[in-house]
């Protein structure tokens, strides 16, 4: 049944919690992509290091993190592409629906374990869909609020809670069953919820009036622009042949890396012996001459570009440019929460719990889950009283959604209660994260709103810093550990402290990041300079897997600890040194705060 004109935009009719009804829609929706994503994610470093006898397919610690790095970073670049197809052709919700559909077939392929074939064609299937899904809901949040842009704060707060809610509970949940029942089971949770989430968004996308709808290609979005940002600055074909060159060489670069690991052949066939001032006498890979040459020419082009806009927008764009660089390496060192930290939870740490550890351990696993999961619960039975009637298919498919997850949950409670021993999954301590997020996101965003709120290279700064002692409560508590041991028992607190410093740092960076993209940079660019952006996190993860890949190399030369203090003396430097740059960004941003 087709809305009337005037109702089919009018959303604010059926409340949920003071927003749209509408919204908690995408809420769930979002909630089971991200299940789906962190379940996956936290589960596959574990699966491939872990013994044939355990399930696994016991490949070297650097062989997994190259594939986790890769995956993780394609994972960024694809929004790109998806978000372009959706403007132009799709519309918003046959991209969301697209993508969950190809995710779903992609966690049905990771399932089949057995196969090294599967798992790479998962891999593919995951990073293709989030390419349509992720870009497409935050546009449908952003175009149901655009006559009411003083309740988006609010908005994204609640769908960015969503988000956390997934990740949680995904990691929880589908990181227990993999590890205690069988790695099929566990990445086939990923699939069956991130199924559920396809159809719950299908049978109610009505709710969306024409949001979402193929887009109209005779409207013309029209930005206010100050008198310093009309110049234009089009791409020649010059411009367009380097950034085609730039994209491939890069993409198949991510590629190559675990492809040559695994295989033992490279895309890059060619190796170059550089005798340059007599630094190098061993041959430089091709893989590593590719990259360096891409990024120079990607780095050459920016600047030109920037060079040709007056000193306003190129300075504002220059000061996007050396925040996207800082971003590199905190997400470099971020992403060792599914890499290399996974394996310090798996291999170095004491996870077996008895007597008032395991009491407590019990006590407290059991708060942090439930109390959550009664919350959305409650969110639930709201929008089920103001949709079900209209949207009765949808609101069941959601309802056996719940009922599973608080069955899931109530097995796994129950199996860690029970006996006299309790060990605790390398992969619950992923759940930290968003954990943290939750309990502190809203003390973190009253800073924000108060006149304590920092210039953007402090937020900058201090995150690195939050990321660094983290790192330092790591290389720490590995002090005792022997040099290139293969495993040990470290109290699991120093893994709990940093993640606790770790999400602080999060705060201060990634939440803000995009918001100082669209204060800095005139509205017809935003969406070359979001691209910036996420390839900057894509180079940041891809980095991380290469780094993190070192662990043992690094272990068995010098010792955990020094691995672990890279980490954090590098994030420390860098975010000394964005902080001491307070004053010329602050030139170059033009009065923007």
């Amino acid at each position: 049944m087709s809305l009337a004109p005037q109702e089919q935009n009018d959303f604010f009719k059926s409340k949920v919690l003071g927003h749209p009804s509408g919204l908690f829609v995408l809420f769930f929706t979002e909630m089971w992509e991200r299940f789906s994503y962190y379940g996956m994610r936290a589960l596959l470093v574990v699966f491939l290091t872990s013994s044939y006898s355990k399930g696994g397919w016991e490949w070297s610690r650097e062989n997994a993190l190259a594939v986790y790095g890769s995956y993780t970073s394609i994972a960024y670049l694809t929004p790109i592409l998806g978000g372009y197809l959706a403007d132009k052709f799709l519309g918003y919700r046959w991209a969301v629906i697209i993508g969950a559909f190809i995710m779903t077939l992609g966690h049905i392929s990771m399932a089949l374990e057995f196969d090294h074939a599967f798992m790479y064609l998962g891999l593919v299937l995951l990073v293709v869909g989030n390419g349509f899904f992720k870009p497409n809901m935050t546009s449908i949040v952003s175009e149901m609020y655009k006559d009411h842009p003083e309740k988006k704060d609010g908005a994204y707060t609640i769908f960015y809670m969503g988000v956390n809610s997934g990740a949680f509970l995904g990691m929880l949940l589908c990181g227990y069953i993999g590890e205690t029942i069988s790695w099929f089971w566990g990445f086939g949770l990923a699939g069956i919820f991130m199924f559920i989430g396809m159809f719950q968004f299908y049978f109610t996308k009505g709710i969306f009036g024409d949001i979402g709808l193929k887009p109209n290609k005779n409207v013309q979005k029209i930005h206010a622009e100050n008198e310093f940002e009309k110049e234009r600055n089009p791409y020649s074909t010059l411009d367009l042949i380097l950034i085609a060159f730039v994209a491939i060489v890069g993409l198949l670069w991510i590629v190559n890396d675990p492809v040559s690991k695994i295989s033992g052949s490279s895309i890059f066939i060619f190796n170059f012996k550089s005798t340059v001032f007599g630094l190098f006498s061993e041959p430089v890979a091709g893989s590593n001459l590719a990259i360096v040459v891409v990024l120079i020419l990607f780095l050459i082009q920016l600047i030109i570009r920037i060079r040709k806009y007056n000193k306003f927008v190129g300075g504002r764009m220059t000061a996007v440019l050396i925040m996207a660089f800082v971003t590199v390496f905190f997400w470099a060192s971020f992403e060792q929460a599914g890499g290399s930290m996974t394996i310090f939870a798996k291999d170095y740490t004491d996870r077996i719990l008895t007597g008032n550890s395991k009491m407590i351990f019990n006590v407290v696993n059991t708060l942090i889950t439930v109390i959550p999961m009664l919350v959305i619960s409650f969110v639930l039975i709201k929008l089920f009283r103001q949709t079900y009637k209209k949207y009765a298919t949808g609101n069941i498919v959601l309802g056996v959604g719940f009922l599973l997850i608080w069955a899931i949950l109530i097995y796994m409670l129950k199996q860690q209660y029970s006996g006299e021993k309790a060990e605790v999954p390398a992969t619950w301590f992923g759940i930290l994260n968003s954990l943290f997020i939750i309990s502190l996101a809203p003390l973190i965003s009253k800073i924000w709103d108060s006149k304590f709120n920092p210039y953007a290279t402090i937020k900058n700064g201090i995150s690195m810093i939050l990321l660094a002692i983290g790192f330092g409560f790591l290389a720490f508590g590995s002090l005792l550990i022997p040099k290139g041991a293969a495993t040990a028992s470290v109290s699991m607190v120093w893994l709990v402290l940093a993640y606790l410093f770790h999400t602080l740092g999060e705060l201060f960076i990634s939440p803000v990041g995009l918001s100082y993209i669209s204060k800095l940079v005139p509205a017809r660019m935003i969406g070359m300079m979001f691209g910036v952006w996420y390839i900057a996190i894509a180079l940041g993860n891809k980095l991380g897997g290469i780094i993190g890949g070192q662990i043992d190399k690094i272990n068995g030369q010098y010792s955990l600890t020094q691995f672990f203090l890279i980490f954090t003396l590098v994030p420390i430097g860098l975010g000394v040194i964005i902080m001491l740059l307070t004053p010329v960004m602050k030139r170059m941003m033009h009065g923007v705060k």
